[in-house]
């Protein structure tokens, strides 16, 4: 429920809800890892810095030319002819300078920008290499959209700091500060202190009011957003509501929710109403304090029009920079804080897959698989195991079947051969061979995998039936889908094999995601073959050319099918009945189904009884 919140906030971005690393030296050293990125582009970034600090330059020249415009209201030694010639003069200096601005802050931003990207570019994909051969295990403890978001979100953040924050700060910080000593040193300082003593503390205590405002803000935002959640499941699920007559009971938790919500609102207008007495008392009170003490020592003759001019514009900038330094910090240590969790997924540890040889040829196995006293848990779940000291043998062709209730450890058994994971206690093997000491792609290249819930890629058909060889030609690809009785209903689209199939395969129905599946693992040509529950969810038709195309595929293959319907596995070689993480029973269909004591005869005899 709390991810549905965020997503109902209004005016607040996921950006705004990332963590924020503190500013120390530990995180700003980590964050230097990133300059490793950069390659041939250093001195891109250099050139960048000089014209960020020369940007930062020409921002404290501008308000001083500027202001000397306030001099010729006051001078009246010259006529007004000579005026209008100085100030024109004046207008073409301020004129070249905006443009000299204009030219170093594209300059700034055009190496900024290349320098980032190229950053980027290499974080990106460092970061989708790594994760993309991180283990199954991984995969169990993190969610995918909590990846997508380090992948999109968290970069975002990085580039942000590049292009924006690091160059703020730095400007803002020449300008504030640079500012701050020429009042010093070229206005009176008379005049100069108070802006000094007074100006920086109220800013202070406005961004601490601001942030504690924003604070309210998202505290209220999601207090609607929970008003809105229950909105929605009440009409989401009117049908339950309707059938256990609760109108009643989600008009009272709906109304409980929008008394609360009335009752921060208020605190929350309070709040809002004290922040802007305290900006029209204090701070602009402040404002015109100042201003009104610099007419009157212009008045006396304290100081030149020339001067008030100069100080007006200088205050006007260092005010705007000082007060835009708290947003970029907290942008920064957001940019901090992503770059920790980016870097989190490039160091974290990785399966040792062989991703420089694509087509890396690798020696063919029989298909011998083994068990020999293999315990295991999820490491999610550790204080409960799935498999406990299970051993059985399938022998190179066999076709050996995996029954049991659901939680039995059936697939469980199919994620050890594919090493998804690793057996916490026993050995796998395969032709002997224990497979932690396989390589990883050796292993997996030997071995297809048919799922219940087949997922296609977004692409072509075609696509989707390469995935299995890469280098498959089209006449291969034809020939997989023709085993995989798929041919026929391709040959009927229009586009035949560069029919895009949707996200996940969505275009197509159940039983033609199947048979692409199977095309792909004809085109794999595995020695092991893995069924999980193939074709448990289609229709009558669908199940037949289905199971016509997997029995072909069987052929010569090793073959570990995971069944509900003992009907399909009747001709089994051998079927391994398993219950709660033990092997229960192990035969064949006929000498299972004779004794009634055992639970496949209770299994089938339930089946049979219930179809």
């Amino acid at each position: 429920m709390a991810k549905s919140r965020k997503g109902t906030r209004a005016g607040i971005s996921d950006m705004d809800e990332l963590p924020k690393a503190k500013l120390t030296l530990a995180n700003f050293k980590k964050s230097f890892r990133l300059f490793g990125y950069l390659g041939k582009q250093k001195w891109k970034f250099l050139i960048g810095m000089i014209f960020l600090v020369a940007s930062a330059g020409i921002g404290l020249v501008f308000p001083l030319k500027a202001g000397s415009l306030f001099g010729f209201l006051s001078d009246s030694k010259m006529d007004t002819v000579q005026k209008f010639s100085e100030l024109q003069g004046l207008g073409i200096t301020l004129l070249i300078i905006l443009i000299f601005q204009g030219f170093i802050s594209f300059g700034r931003v055009y190496f900024f920008s290349q320098v980032t990207e190229s950053i980027l570019q290499g974080l990106r994909n460092d970061t989708f290499k790594r994760i993309i051969q991180m283990p199954m295990g991984f995969f169990s403890k993190n969610q995918v959209a909590e990846l997508n978001s380090r992948m999109a979100t968290d970069v975002n953040v990085i580039s942000e700091a590049f292009t924006v924050n690091i160059a703020e700060i730095i400007r803002q910080s020449i300008v504030g500060i640079g500012g701050l000593v020429l009042m010093i040193i070229k206005i009176d300082w008379t005049i100069a202190r108070w802006f000094i003593f007074i100006i920086p503390p109220l800013t202070f205590v406005s961004i601490i009011f601001a942030k504690r405002i924003r604070k309210y803000s998202k505290d209220f935002q999601d207090k609607i957003a929970e008003a809105n959640v229950i909105v929605s499941e009440s009409l989401t699920g009117i049908t339950n509501v309707k059938t256990f007559t609760n109108e009643f009971y989600e008009i009272n938790k709906f109304t409980a929710k929008t008394d609360d919500i009335k009752k921060f609102g208020i605190k929350y207008g309070i709040f809002r109403g004290a922040f802007f007495a305290f900006i029209v008392s204090f701070v602009f009170g402040a404002m015109f304090f100042i201003l009104y003490l610099m007419v009157k020592a212009v008045i006396s003759g304290d100081i030149k029009g020339e001067e008030f001019g100069q100080f007006l514009m200088l205050s006007l900038f260092v005010a705007g920079s000082l007060g835009g330094l708290p947003d970029q910090i907290a942008s920064l240590q957001r940019a901090l804080g992503a770059t920790d969790r980016v870097f989190e997924l490039i160091d974290g540890d990785i399966e040792n897959i062989d991703i420089i040889n694509e087509n890396i040829a690798v020696k063919s196995t029989s298909g011998e698989i083994e068990f020999d006293g293999v315990s295991f848990n999820y490491p999610s779940r550790p204080e409960f195991n799935v498999l406990k000291n299970i051993s059985f043998k399938v022998s190179a062709g066999q076709t050996v079947a995996l029954v049991g209730s659901s939680g039995s450890g059936k697939t469980t058994i199919a994620s050890l051969v594919l090493r998804f994971y690793d057996p916490i206690n026993g050995k796998i093997l395969i032709d002997g061979t224990d497979t932690k000491t396989m390589s990883l792609t050796e292993l997996r290249k030997q071995i297809a995998l048919v799922p219940q819930d087949v997922i296609l890629f977004a692409g072509s058909i075609k696509d989707n039936i390469a995935y299995g060889k890469a280098n498959a030609t089209e006449a291969e690809i034809a020939e997989a889908a023709k085993k995989a009785n798929a041919l026929d209903f391709i040959n009927s689209f229009p586009d035949k094999f560069d029919t895009l199939v949707g996200e996940r395969g969505i275009q197509l129905s159940g039983g033609q995601r199947q048979r692409v599946a199977i095309a792909r693992a004809v085109l794999k040509n595995p020695s092991i073959l893995i069924l999980d529950e193939a074709t448990s969810s289609l229709d009558s038709e669908s199940e037949y050319l289905v199971q016509e195309a997997l029995d072909k595929l069987m052929i010569g293959r090793t073959s570990l099918v995971i069944a509900h319907r003992l009907a399909t596995i009747r001709n089994a070689d051998k079927i391994v009945v398993l219950h709660q993480g033990l092997v229960q029973e192990i035969g064949t269909h006929q000498q299972l189904s004779l004794n009634e004591q055992g639970l496949y005869y209770k299994l089938s005899k339930m089946q049979f009884e219930l179809s």
